[in-house]
């Protein structure tokens, strides 16, 4: 119910103010400044733009082969840093484990002297 009494109230505020109209004219002085001539533009060669455009792709494609073949160093580096410390891990736990054989070799012999 409300609605309605707003939107009345808005049509009728509409209707009641007047429209200015916009006149399309141009003033001698916007005339002059839009005839000025526009400066010349030096074209760019065929040639002079596809070398640049080669050296900037080349560019980026090297930057982006840079960061992929470093952040693959850097994870292929980690794995191999892990299983080293795990080998290193390892042939401590052998390196233990013949010590002890020694170990109870040498008692079985020294029992049998």
């Amino acid at each position: 119910m409300a609605s309605r009494i707003l939107i009345g109230g808005a049509r009728s505020a509409a209707a009641a103010a007047p429209r200015a109209a916009r006149s399309f004219h141009a003033t001698p002085r916007s005339l002059a400044d839009a005839t000025a001539p526009l400066p010349a533009r030096k074209p760019v060669g065929a040639f002079r733009g596809g070398l640049f455009g080669f050296l900037l792709g080349s560019t980026l494609a090297g930057a982006g082969v840079y960061g992929y073949v470093l952040r693959e160093y850097k994870a292929s580096n980690e794995l191999l840093t892990e299983d080293i410390y795990a080998l290193q891990a390892a042939c401590q736990r052998l390196n233990t484990y013949v010590q002890q054989l020694e170990e109870k070799m040498d008692a079985a012999e020294r029992k049998k002297k």
